[in-house]
C-alpha cells in the first residue's frame, strides 16, 4: 500500500463520518422541532394547518399596514386641504376689504 492509496483510504473515512455527523444533526434538529411543537399543542400532522395559518396571519398583517397606510395618506390629504381652504379663505377676505 502506497501513500495515495492511504491517503484515499483516510479521505473516505473522514467524508464517511462527516455524513454520519450530518445525518445525527438533522435527525436532532428535527426530533427538536417536532417537540418544540408539540409542546405548543401542533401534532405533526398538522403542518398543513399551520402553514394555512402562518399564510392567513401574513395576509392579515400585510392587510392592516396597507390600511394604515391609506390612513395616514388620507390624514394628511385632509390636512393640507384644510389649510389650502384656510389660506384661500384669508387671501379671500383679505382681498374682499
Amino acid at each position: 500500500m502506497n501513500e495515495a492509496d492511504v491517503r484515499a483510504i483516510v479521505m473516505e473515512t473522514l467524508i464517511e463520518q462527516e455524513r454520519v455527523r450530518r445525518s445525527d444533526i438533522d435527525a436532532v434538529v428535527v426530533k427538536t422541532v417536532a417537540t418544540i411543537l408539540t409542546s405548543f399543542g401542533i401534532e405533526e400532522g398538522d403542518r398543513n394547518e399551520l402553514r394555512a395559518d402562518f399564510q392567513h396571519l401574513r395576509r392579515w398583517r400585510k392587510s392592516v399596514e396597507q390600511a394604515q397606510n391609506y390612513t395616514f395618506k388620507a390624514a394628511i390629504t385632509v390636512i393640507a386641504t384644510g389649510l389650502i381652504g384656510a389660506i384661500w379663505l384669508g387671501i379671500k377676505a383679505t382681498l374682499g376689504r
